[in-house]
């Protein structure tokens, strides 16, 4: 009987060729699972579940980078009332050279200033009065802030618009200083008081990280004539350069600012002898004795001393 049905079946497919493909399909068919179980069996043995992969979810990132700025080029100052040799301050202020005053300063590695007063009694020909001021601020770089060199760009630009813009200032000028630092600039102009006209010259000037200002101004008082406004700014220019170059020395660095320095010095030379310690706080600007100190040489401070008046009067 079998014999029979198969025989029906073969000549089924004689006449239909569809029929015979199709009995190939349903073979096929039926030997896929398998082969599937014998791939999944194979693929599980020897693996002791060692072989299964992280999920990508689950990877550990990199850690990423800590931020870095350069290092600051000098890492301190000199002492501020040391900066112009005796010779300097013979010219500036020649009946001054005790009178140096040095301001009280939280941290001496970042800040400082002195000052210098003269008055040089004629009697009945008059005074001569003469005030000196230099400041001096040093940046330090900081992941917040950014390089020290920027940092004192930035005070440097706010120093020269400051001396351009003092109240009731006369005849302003002002002009770059070539030979100090990487660069300078000097503003003069006429600050009228009620013990006379003074003649008022602000040089700032920055090398690296270091901003020096220069506050240095004059007057002929109880009738005596006005000084010559661009002697004194001559003057005060030298004093800026002799300040800046004692800056570089402090640092090891007796070339870098020496006077008559080319003032287009890259800011970005590789650190001095003395580089600056890791980053640490700015010096704020309120702080700031340089600050102070140029705003007291353009108003209230470019008046001589009670001393210096009650000396003019009696001439």
């Amino acid at each position: 009987m079998s014999e029979g049905i198969m025989q029906r079946a073969a000549q089924r497919d004689q006449r239909d060729p569809r029929a015979k493909r199709m009995n190939r399909v349903l073979v096929c068919a039926a030997a896929v699972p398998v082969m599937l179980l014998a791939v999944g069996c194979s693929s599980d043995s020897g693996s002791g579940g060692s072989a299964k992969q992280t999920p990508a979810g689950d990877a550990k990132p990199s850690a990423s980078a800590s931020p870095t700025v350069q290092a600051a080029a000098y890492g301190k100052l000199p002492k501020p009332c040391k900066v112009l040799s005796d010779k300097t301050l013979g010219e500036l202020v020649p009946k001054g050279l005790k009178s140096a005053k040095e301001g009280t300063s939280s941290d001496v590695s970042t800040r400082g200033n002195c000052s210098w007063n003269s008055l040089d009694n004629k009697g009945v020909k008059g005074s001569q009065f003469r005030w000196l001021n230099v400041s001096l601020l040093r940046f330090d770089s900081d992941v917040t802030r950014g390089e020290g060199n920027k940092q004192a760009q930035q005070y440097y630009q706010r120093q020269v618009q400051d001396a351009r813009s003092v109240a009731g200032a006369k005849n302003t000028k002002s002009e770059p200083v070539s030979g100090t630092g990487d660069e300078a600039t000097a503003v003069r102009y006429d600050l009228k008081k009620k013990e006379g006209t003074f003649k008022q010259q602000t040089v700032v000037a920055r090398v690296e990280n270091v901003v020096v200002t220069v506050d240095y101004n004059g007057a002929g008082l109880a009738g005596d004539k006005a000084p010559s406004a661009d002697d004194l700014t001559k003057a005060a220019e030298k004093a800026a350069r002799e300040a800046v170059a004692a800056v570089a020395a402090a640092n090891g660095d007796g070339s870098a600012a020496a006077p008559g320095a080319s003032s287009s010095a890259s800011p970005s030379k590789s650190p001095s002898k003395s580089p600056a310690k890791s980053p640490a706080k700015s010096p704020a600007k309120s702080a700031s004795p340089s600050a102070s100190a140029s705003k007291a040489a353009r108003s209230a401070s470019a008046s001589p001393s009670k001393s210096a008046s009650k000396a003019a009067a009696k001439g």
